[in-house]
């Protein structure tokens, strides 16, 4: 896949992150979710991430693609915390090539260092030529 070839049907994308405090708080900055439950450390000192803070690491993926999401659906399975490694991959399930731009849809898996998932969901949009 490069910036002139759009991604193939069964081409998989994975993006890994560690989530720190300083994004958990900034992302509460912005998103204005102020829960306990993500403000306040656990037992290990570790603050639970945000769902949709953990959801930026598919949109991460499609922004490398350019891709133009029309519905996102996330299942999150697990709690991710500070300091976990989550690796993400997006698979291109669908790719239809129109005129103007390619219709498409993608599945996504979320998993800690532990190899649990976390994290499941799918995207559908477009990418413009």
């Amino acid at each position: 896949m490069t910036d002139e070839t759009p991604p193939a049907e069964g081409d998989v994308v994975s993006y890994s992150r560690t989530f720190t405090e300083a994004d958990v708080r900034t992302f509460t900055e912005l998103s204005n979710d102020r829960g306990d439950h993500h403000l306040e450390p656990d037992d290990e000192g570790r603050l639970l991430v945000h769902g949709l803070l953990t959801a930026t690491l598919p949109t991460k993926v499609g922004g490398e693609m350019d891709f133009l999401a029309r519905t996102m659906e996330f299942d999150f399975r697990r709690p991710v915390y500070t300091g976990e490694k989550i690796t993400c991959r997006v698979t291109i399930d669908r790719l239809e090539e129109r005129e103007d731009r390619y219709v498409g849809a993608s599945l996504v898996e979320c998993e800690n260092e532990a190899g649990e998932t976390v994290m499941t969901g799918s995207f559908d949009g477009i990418i413009r030529k």
